[in-house]
């Protein structure tokens, strides 16, 4: 069985709060699809974020709760983690979980939280086993 994890969704009682914000961190532009949904598409993934109107078509709202996350991180692989920190410095301060850090498996990480409370890390492999491992995000097409 061949499997790709394609889209990760993010549900949101805000999405006019949570779009622009992932819009401002990525440098991506959402699609708009209706306004309870929207997509942000990176070569390898979809971001999808959508409102609690959306989970009437997944058996009810009880299905999900806004804002309630705190087991998940939604991770970017990015070319240069201090660049995208220092670009991102102000707008990140009252969201700043750990500017960024070298980790022990080889990743410069820089952690925050999105207006919802989710984990996002943003990462640049730094030794040579770390992107080794990314190589294949990494090369150009």
């Amino acid at each position: 069985m061949n499997m790709n994890l394609v889209s990760l969704r993010i549900i949101t009682a805000d999405i006019d709060a949570l779009l622009p914000f992932y819009e401002e961190v990525t440098g991506i532009k959402a699609i708009r699809y209706t306004p309870d949904f929207a997509e942000l598409q990176t070569p390898t993934a979809t971001l999808a974020i959508g409102t609690t109107k959306t989970l009437q078509f997944f058996g009810g709202e009880s299905v999900a709760e806004p804002a309630a996350n705190r087991t998940a991180i939604i991770e970017f692989l990015v070319s240069d983690v201090e660049q995208v920190f220092e670009r991102l410095k102000h707008s990140l301060s009252p969201y700043l979980v750990q500017e960024p850090t070298v980790m022990p498996w080889g990743n410069q990480s820089l952690l925050f939280r999105d207006p919802d409370g989710n984990l996002v890390n943003f990462f640049t492999p730094v030794t040579e086993a770390a992107a080794e491992k990314f190589r294949s995000y990494t090369e150009t097409k």
